[in-house]
């Protein structure tokens, strides 16, 4: 079986394994494919982009009808076309979000960890709700009531959360370290005590079923540019589901069988291979509506570390 036999086989198989949910399917392909080109649409152009996914052009329409009611996309009509563009809200929310799927894997560790706490703050319940749920979706733990932590957080993520909800004089937000010879406990036994990681270990361990068969089959020229853009939306629609709810502890806090980096690199490899032919099905499809569609922006680039080391790597071994 040739190489784009296998793809398309593979390809298949994924769109009929299971309902793809198309609004959740929307906001990857939104946040991955359309905000580096302008974060604009037109209908048409999207209902072209989703048809290989089986999904049809009247669930793009509610789809895209209950994001703009959640204020994700803004809508504009030209005569009887309509357009969607991402908000500056959700802008900001996707950035944010994508950071931790295409960031490359975190430095050494230094072995501090931060802690959030509070002595005698008068928070209102509902306030308090909503600043947990944020905590935890940027990986903190709760190690103790009303004490928080995590050995290497976004920094610029804990001071936005701090300005968003007002607690800037009502949290302690400090960086600390287990204190040596003390015979207490170390902070390190948190990390099972206070995240519950088997599902993400089973959500990398089924990402890695899924995709490392696709390896062997999208080197360069081996996928059509439909192909491509398939793989590369499926890649990451299946990718971000689970780095969204990883934690993303530092390995050494890990067990040394977490499959988590292999994952990343699996991921990366595939994205680096597919990512250009990609592009060339995406922009014909928009171009046709929207002639004035540029390449993408500079960062889409800097994505896992670089989309076009592999090639520059290449061409060094090459001409060396």
């Amino acid at each position: 079986m040739s190489k784009k036999a296998s793809a398309a086989a593979w390809i298949a198989q994924e769109t009929n394994a299971e309902p793809l949910r198309a609004k959740s399917l929307l906001m990857t392909l939104f946040g991955d494919a359309i905000a580096p080109h302008g974060g604009t649409i037109w209908l048409g152009s999207l209902i072209e982009l989703m048809a290989p996914f089986g999904v049809s052009d009247r669930l793009v329409r509610t789809s895209v009808f209950r994001l703009t009611e959640e204020g994700w996309l803004a809508s504009s009509r030209n005569g009887r076309r309509s357009a969607y563009s991402i908000t500056e809200d959700a802008l900001k929310r996707f950035g944010k979000a994508y950071r931790r799927v295409y960031a490359p894997l975190e430095p050494v560790w230094d072995g501090h960890w931060v802690l959030l706490f509070a002595t005698h703050a008068d928070i209102a319940p509902a306030k308090r709700t909503l600043f947990r749920k944020q905590l935890a979706w940027e990986g903190f733990g709760m190690i103790s009531p009303g004490v928080y932590a995590h050995p290497a957080p976004d920094d610029d993520a804990v001071v936005s959360l701090l300005e968003h909800f007002g607690l800037q004089e009502q949290l302690f937000v400090v960086r600390a370290r287990d204190l040596p010879g003390s015979g207490g406990k170390p902070l390190r036994a948190a990390v099972g005590e206070t995240w519950a990681l088997d599902d993400v270990l089973s959500g990398y361990l089924r990402f890695i079923e899924r995709f490392a068969p696709l390896a062997a089959m999208v080197d360069k020229g081996a996928v059509s540019p439909q192909q491509a853009f398939v793989i590369r939306t499926l890649l990451i629609h299946a990718f971000r589901r689970v780095q969204l709810h990883d934690p993303k502890l530092p390995s050494s806090l890990l067990p040394d069988d977490w499959p988590g980096n292999d994952s990343y690199t699996l991921c990366r490899d595939i994205y680096r291979k597919v990512f250009d032919t990609a592009e060339v099905w995406l922009l014909e499809t928009l171009r046709r509506e929207d002639e004035n569609v540029g390449d993408a922006a500079p960062y889409f680039y800097e994505r896992f570390g670089g989309l076009r080391q592999r090639e520059e790597q290449a061409v060094s071994v090459h001409t060396n």
